[in-house]
């Protein structure tokens, strides 16, 4: 299919570059090479994230008709693909809450650590990992109910802690996190199949590692609790600064014998995107897959570049693409003091709506201040930017000027990390739905 014109059809062409990023990304396309031969003893499939719908589809398709196969995934709430006309379902699928943990979630994480009892050096455990397994895949520890497991999440997410900070927390919280559910399926072999959502693919951070080794340390744990300045129960603050509560380490025998295999990565959902920009003729650069920090902050650095090649050409020359990826962050801002959601000149005021890639694209358009030449998107891989139903959103030359016209300061709206609401009013979200696949954040900025 032939690329829609940057020129004429900026938008289009960028969601067409989004597009070609999350097909590479497809479990479908990258699961065959990285499946093992079917074992002496029996097959047993469990997993989580916001891909394990089809990533437990492309196991079904894959996998030898005439071999056992059998397990449990859990996914987000409406982020199981259509199943194909003549497959089969030998994985169950089941859904939970995704960011914020729920008692599905807690339910489908029992059933798992159940259904890998008991089983013999004979057997395969294939585990699918993805970005969002971590509040997905939700057993608290001893003495830690499920709604301290929801509240602390619900601060991590809001403190601006960095991905790798959120996990370590939540694997030395967890029963099943941090190579624990490797430890429940000893002696049978785990083969672990992942797409990266994280700076770096490191598999112990991706969905907080349940079937690798975690490197970091309950002291760890306690020091990003105290950096941002989040509670937990004091029972288990004790337990953490005891070391009680510490993961399996790397040169640990029990993982002796995995695999791991990364089956799709964010940079290749770059490239796959740089591919296609230049098939439109069109130089790409990509500039990053590990990009991290403060969404608003980032977009300010990405402004300045795109000016720097829109008013001189340089560092990269004109016409051309600037892609990247990685996770940032948003610090949402706490609500005035004594209000549900604000009262008086607050009242029913919107506050945290929107994600990372909503908040880069209004930071973006405000310091581009109507930069003629210049066009973005940035969108979540998963289609879905933080809780709303858009996977990010879209900026140009006149955001501003329309904005203005509405009466829509893009400040009042970052103070409020409401970037939903400001893109929402200008037609300019851009919503995809699930796309069963989750590479993390997607940038794509055109200067002609």
């Amino acid at each position: 299919m032939t690329a829609p014109d940057p020129r004429t059809q900026p938008r289009q062409f960028l969601e067409s570059l989004y597009r070609a990023a999350v097909q590479r990304a497809l479990p479908l396309h990258n699961t065959a090479a990285w499946l093992p031969r079917p074992p002496k003893g029996r097959t047993i499939v469990v997993g989580a994230g916001k891909a394990g719908g089809s990533m437990a589809q492309a196991v079904e398709a894959l996998w030898p008709a005439d071999a056992p196969l059998q397990g449990l995934v859990v996914t987000r709430y409406g982020h199981i693909p259509p199943r194909p006309a003549g497959l089969a379902q030998r994985i169950e699928l089941v859904e939970a809450s995704h960011p914020v943990p729920d008692a599905a979630g807690l339910q489908a994480s029992t059933r798992i650590l159940q259904m890998v009892h008991g089983l013999t050096a004979d057997d395969l455990v294939l585990c699918l990992i993805s970005g969002g397994g971590s509040a997905l895949l939700t057993l608290p520890a001893e003495g830690l109910s499920l709604q301290d497991k929801q509240g602390i999440n619900r601060a991590l997410l809001e403190s601006g802690a960095s991905i790798s900070e959120m996990n370590c927390v939540r694997k030395h919280l967890s029963r099943i996190k941090g190579g624990r559910l490797a430890a429940a399926c000893a002696p049978a072999q785990v083969v672990t199949l992942t797409i990266s959502d994280v700076p770096g693919d490191d598999p112990s951070i991706i969905a907080s590692g349940p079937t690798v080794p975690d490197a970091s340390s309950c002291a760890d744990a306690v020091a990003i609790l105290q950096r941002y300045g989040i509670g937990v129960p004091g029972a288990i603050m004790s337990l953490l600064e005891q070391g009680a509560l510490e993961t399996p380490k790397p040169g640990d025998p029990l993982f002796a014998g995995h695999a791991v295999h990364l089956i799709a990565t964010p940079q290749q959902s770059l490239e796959a995107a740089a591919a296609a920009a230049r098939a439109a003729g069109l130089e790409a650069h990509i500039l990053s897959d590990e990009i991290e920090g403060e969404s608003r902050e980032v977009a300010k650095v990405h402004a300045a570049l795109a000016r720097a090649v829109a008013r001189r050409g340089a560092p990269f020359a004109r016409p051309c693409v600037i892609l990247s990826g990685g996770e940032t962050t948003v610090t949402v801002k706490k609500q005035p003091q004594g209000s549900p959601r604000g009262r008086g000149e607050h009242a029913d005021v919107p506050r945290g709506r929107g994600g990372r890639a909503g908040e880069f694209c209004l930071g973006l358009a405000q310091a581009l201040q109507g930069q003629p030449r210049v066009w973005a998107l940035a969108a979540d891989t998963d289609g879905i930017d933080g809780v709303e139903d858009n996977a990010g959103a879209f900026v140009g030359p006149d955001t501003l000027q329309r904005a203005a016209a509405q009466g829509l300061k893009e400040s009042a709206f970052l103070d409020r990390n409401d970037s939903y609401g400001y893109f929402a009013a200008l037609g300019d979200l851009v919503v995809t739905g699930p796309t069963h696949t989750n590479v993390n954040d997607f940038r794509a900025m055109l200067v002609l």
